[in-house]
């Protein structure tokens, strides 16, 4: 990402971690870096991450490519279509077909949320593109979207880079009482996913009517997740101050934004916080004719071995604080979310 110089003044009330000087995660520096990013995760569950060394213009690359993605035909972007099963996170997804269902797992309730107003969105989902990936990608032909599978895999592997050099490390080195590489054993391979997402303009009374919403407010599912956004604006996080409250969370060139996901906070014996967080429409977006802008985002979630039983993260227990939660397999954990809203 581009290099942010001294200051970082911006009107969100949000941290920013700044990595520049994090180098292999041994200096002193870095250590001050990795504690300030542990008190972000326990106290808000979110913050910017500067400097993370994903370049920019591979950012920019998978933006334009999501744009020309999501812009052609229904039947040309159903030719990579998702999976009948809602765990097969990969291809395509048009409106409505994916419905947020924070917690909920009973079958009559989710259908009340399924009835309700419409995520106003549509996606495509990729990950780990080698042959031993636990779930193959469902790529469009590259007779469609020349380019698009090789720009793709080149920023997924990118993110996973941040994601093995710096975030992983600084978490570890910042959590009290967890050994430096911790996460590592638990994220070999690379089970992680992209998700390019795709909000259509449409006219402002048919959010303001509640017939169409953007995405309700909501937590992340694995252990945590990097977001990238265009100009549009329109992410807003629960205050950590203030329950039922929520903060815009803007975007800052040469940031993305980072939160954790609620398999990370049960592991860390509820130590990390994973927020609330919504997409609203920003009322400064309305343009000539009554529409609402469309909005393009894309985030790199990352999660666990699926294969892989965790207990509670070492410094987060003891005689005075007790373990909330038994332990618990990570793919049947993130199975049982993704089923619920698809």
């Amino acid at each position: 990402m581009d290099n942010i110089k001294g200051g970082l003044c911006t009107d969100t009330p949000l941290p920013i971690i700044d990595f520049a000087n994090f180098g292999d995660g041994t200096s002193a520096e870095a250590k001050e870096i990795a504690d300030k990013f542990y008190v972000a995760c326990r106290d808000v569950g979110f913050a910017y991450l500067a400097n993370t060394g994903i370049p920019q213009d591979k950012v920019d690359t998978m933006f334009d490519l999501c744009a020309k993605f999501f812009n052609r035909p229904v039947e040309l972007k159903q030719r990579a279509p998702h999976p009948p099963e809602g765990w097969k996170h990969r291809g395509y997804s048009g409106i409505g077909v994916e419905q947020v269902s924070q917690m909920v797992f009973d079958a009559d309730e989710l259908a009340k949320i399924r009835s309700q107003a419409l995520d106003f969105k549509e996606s495509f989902d990729f990950g780990n593109d080698s042959e031993s990936a636990r779930l193959q990608n469902v790529w469009p032909p590259e007779e469609d979207l020349p380019g698009f599978r090789e720009h793709a895999v080149a920023f997924y592997k990118a993110c996973r880079e941040f994601q093995t050099s710096k975030l992983l490390p600084a978490l570890a080195l910042g959590i009290p009482g967890v050994p430096e590489g911790f996460f590592h054993e638990y994220h070999q391979e690379a089970d992680n996913q992209v998700r390019l997402l795709h909000y259509p303009a449409a006219p402002a009374e048919s959010f303001l009517n509640g017939e169409k919403g953007r995405i309700n407010a909501h937590t992340d599912f694995g252990t945590c997740t990097v977001l990238f956004q265009d100009d549009c604006g329109g992410l807003e996080v629960e205050s950590p101050h203030e329950p039922g409250k929520f903060i815009s969370a803007p975007p800052i060139p040469g940031t993305v934004v980072f939160n954790i996901a609620d398999f990370l906070m049960r592991w860390s014996n509820d130590t990390l916080k994973s927020t609330l967080h919504r997409v609203r429409v920003p009322p400064q977006r309305l343009q000539e004719g009554g529409m609402i802008k469309e909005r393009f985002s894309i985030p790199f979630f990352m999660g666990a071995d699926r294969d892989k039983t965790v207990d509670c993260l070492p410094g987060c227990f003891g005689p005075n604080r007790p373990k909330k939660y038994e332990p618990i397999n990570a793919g049947q954990y993130i199975n049982m979310r993704l089923n619920a809203t698809y």
